[in-house]
């Protein structure tokens, strides 16, 4: 069971060890792009380009789905960013339960967007974790897991991109273990406990009170989506790319302390942030260079 391009590497690493894969399910294509057109999920494209049965899935409570996936009489569920939590009747059906692999080092950021907030808040390490499945939201006990660092200039994709191959790794070394001897999970720690809710528009607005290396970690944690914004005089923008630059300065958070045709630079709560790369409302992304040949700000000019 899985959904985005997250869940591509580990159906890969699955399919190659040669193991019976019944049927993947996932969620039903959705529209997107400008035109908005219906495209399947990256994981529907991986099944059917190996042959695989797909069975896509709206919502996982409802009645028949219990029935269609009882007919499979699947020993084990594997679970990766399948979007959707999943009811003890379904949890019942495998001889052997439902293994989940999550990418955040349980029980810290247990929800939707572990990827992005361990970035945003700055944390020097992350990983993937793989549970044995309860009726709770990334609750259930612990099978395996793996840390990696979260380097100074990481941006979400990049750490996407790295806990993705991590997981698969951590799921063919799970059901190696799951196989040859008894695996059994050990309880979270509940005193650990953080979260990382499902992201929403408004978490990407820039507070230029906050330190520049916090903006500049919102910044590589929110891109693409939701994406950092601010607003110069009433017009939004988001910034893709930025640097902490080490100057001091007594002027206001916000304010452009300098403007030249190659760069401008945002003073912050400390320090001052170098913008890099931007993109003006109803423009497309562009290098702060281009961004200033054209329209661009002044020296002084207040972001908010």
């Amino acid at each position: 069971m899985g959904t985005p391009e997250f869940a591509v590497p580990s159906l890969e690493f699955l399919y190659d060890s040669g193991r019976d894969i019944s049927c993947v399910v996932t969620q039903p294509d959705r529209p997107k792009g400008r035109g908005r057109k219906p495209a399947p999920s990256p994981v529907k494209i991986t099944a059917l380009r190996r042959n695989l049965q797909v069975y896509e899935v709206e919502s996982i409570r409802n009645p028949s789905v219990v029935d269609t996936l009882s007919k499979f009489k699947p020993d084990l569920f594997i679970v990766v960013a399948f979007g959707q939590i999943l009811p003890k009747k379904i949890l019942d059906i495998p001889g052997y339960g439902s293994v989940n692999i999550h990418a955040s080092l349980l029980p810290k950021y247990r929800g939707a967007a572990p990827i992005q907030w361990a970035i945003v808040n700055r944390e020097n390490k992350t990983g993937v974790t793989a549970i044995l499945m309860d009726e709770g939201m990334d609750t259930g006990g612990i099978l395996r897991a793996a840390a990696i660092p979260i380097r100074d200039d990481e941006t979400f994709q990049g750490l996407h991109d790295r806990l993705s191959v991590l997981g698969a790794q951590v799921l063919m070394e799970t059901l190696h273990e799951m196989e040859t001897r008894e695996l059994l999970p050990f309880p979270q720690d509940e005193t650990q406990v953080s979260y990382a809710p499902m992201l929403k528009k408004e978490d990407g607005r820039i507070d230029w009170r906050q330190s520049g290396k916090a903006i500049d970690a919102l910044i590589r944690g929110m891109t693409p989506w939701p994406g950092a914004f601010t607003f110069i005089e009433m017009t939004r923008i988001k910034i893709f790319r930025a640097a902490v630059v080490d100057v001091e300065t007594d002027q206001p958070p916000g304010t452009v302390v300098r403007a030249d045709p190659e760069a401008f630079w945002v003073s912050t709560g400390n320090r001052v942030l170098s913008i890099l790369e931007i993109q003006p409302a109803s423009g497309k992304r562009l290098m702060v260079r281009d961004f200033m040949r054209g329209r661009g700000v002044y020296k002084g000019a207040c972001l908010t």
